[in-house]
């Protein structure tokens, strides 16, 4: 869909269901790959992280339905890690 309002252009992005699930795939897979080198269990990141259980972590990195790493969980988890944010991302 574009829109012109004043000679600015307006237009929005589409996302296939398969991109988006690559997206996501990548980001648990780095997450994953940097809690394990740290040597961190997922119920050691969740208490650091602030949760009481693993539900969000197993559940992000099993990719369970709905269950996403937010930006504020994804700079909580770099933050235990010792990583810059942008490493969940390449």
């Amino acid at each position: 869909m574009t829109k012109n309002f004043d000679a600015i252009v307006f237009s929005s992005i589409e996302c296939s269901d398969a991109e988006m699930k690559s997206y996501y795939q990548k980001l648990i897979t780095n997450s994953k790959k940097l809690r394990q080198e740290k040597g961190l269990s997922q119920l050691e990141l969740s208490y650091l992280i602030g949760f009481k259980s693993t539900s969000l972590i197993s559940g992000a990195e099993a990719g369970y339905g709905k269950v996403k790493f937010s930006i504020e969980h994804l700079y909580k988890i770099a933050k235990v890690l010792q990583v810059e944010v942008k490493e969940f991302f390449e």
